[in-house]
């Protein structure tokens, strides 16, 4: 930087356009480095450095200006930012303003005082929407906030609980997203991206919100953020044991579940006297003290009298239907191995095992949604 440093400009003296080429100096230096380049990119990207910096006239090895231009952000943070932004608006922001990439809201440009109180006006008229219960309304009014102050982190969370409660989850998650990438210590929206994403059936993404939030409150985390926490957490460790009892819960040596969850049904076909060339084949009744004693099918029965979509669905299969008919003309029973190779046939029978569907409730009572927040 030598040969150049009469002709750099002091950091204090920086417009916005000099700051950005810092922050892209910065960007591309850190890629060198930190394993996103190939060790063969690395001169290439020097060059570049050095071009950017001859022509805005900065120094990229002045530490405190690339600091002052990017703050405790990174370029790539920033950007990732914006695009968490345009995810939850459905449009790109507006044009970065002067000052650039120097935090977190430099995703979109800072609106006016005039917009800024136009925009708490459209979130009061939120609250209160949300308070009757009104989602759609609050929604629209967030979202009227949004484009007048694109990057604040309690519009996007307010956003997110009205999602959450007009049962709009995949939304919800998007919002708090955004709101804990431009905000990382508003721990409100910690706790609704906890909330969306136990409803999606992340429990583990869940757990991990919600102990976020536990970390931005301080002090051991507020009742409500722990309570969500100790919900997913329940919810991990239930799944995780379902994943370990799955295997067993099939009678025999040769029944356990195989890789996706299903059971090998070819004990449970010769109960019914099912099977390539079996008793079925030859009009053969059903081992109906077998079946009824069987742990498997008490399972799958249960599941079924508890499911009227699944009785429904089940009902209106062809090839049950083909089967049904079967047995009742004094057919046999069909090869039950070959019926389970029709995958509508495979899905419902994960679903009668128990397997598969989110996990139902949200953690702790819908912890820190409580209307709109702010």
């Amino acid at each position: 930087m030598a040969n150049r440093a009469g002709c750099v400009v002091q950091a204090s003296q920086h417009t916005s356009k000099q700051r950005l080429a810092l922050a892209i100096c910065d960007f591309l230096s850190t890629s060198t480095t930190d394993g996103t380049l190939t060790a063969d990119d690395k001169d290439e990207v020097e060059v570049a450095v050095n071009c950017i910096a001859e022509s805005f006239k900065v120094d990229p090895a002045d530490k405190d200006a690339v600091r002052a231009a990017v703050g405790s952000q990174s370029l790539l943070s920033i950007y990732s930012v914006y695009e968490k932004l345009k995810a939850s608006t459905g449009a790109p922001g507006p044009a970065p303003a002067a000052g650039g990439p120097a935090g977190a809201s430099a995703a979109a440009a800072e609106p006016a005082e005039e917009q800024k109180k136009e925009a708490e006006g459209l979130k009061s008229k939120g609250n209160a929407a949300m308070a009757q219960k009104d989602y759609p309304t609050a929604i629209d009014l967030y979202t009227q906030a949004l484009k007048l102050y694109p990057a604040n982190a309690v519009f996007l969370s307010n956003r997110a609980a009205a999602h959450s409660a007009a049962k709009d989850h995949a939304s919800a998650r998007i919002d708090a997203e955004a709101a804990v990438a431009v905000d990382p210590t508003y721990t409100k929206a910690w706790s609704r991206l906890g909330l969306a994403r136990f409803a999606l059936g992340d429990a583990k993404g869940a757990m991990e919100a919600y102990n976020k939030g536990i970390e931005y409150e301080g002090n051991g985390g507020s009742e409500a953020m722990k309570k969500g926490y100790e919900t997913a957490k329940r919810r991990v460790e239930e799944m995780q044991a379902e994943e370990v009892s799955l295997p067993r819960s099939s009678p025999g040596a040769g029944a356990g579940a195989g890789a996706g969850g299903m059971p090998d049904l070819s004990n449970l076909a010769s109960m019914f006297g099912g099977g390539a060339g079996g008793a079925g084949g030859a009009g053969g009744m059903p081992d109906l003290g077998s079946i009824m004693s069987n742990p498997m099918f008490a399972s799958m029965a249960q599941n079924l009298m508890s499911n009227p979509d699944l009785m429904s669905n089940l009902m209106s299969n062809p090839r049950l239907r083909e089967m049904a008919n079967q047995f009742s003309s004094g057919g046999g029973m069909p090869d039950l191995n070959s019926l389970m190779s029709d995958p509508n046939i495979a899905d419902m029978a994960r679903n009668m095992m128990g397997g598969g569907g989110a996990p139902g409730g949200a953690p702790g009572g819908n912890p820190g949604q409580g209307g709109a927040g702010q």
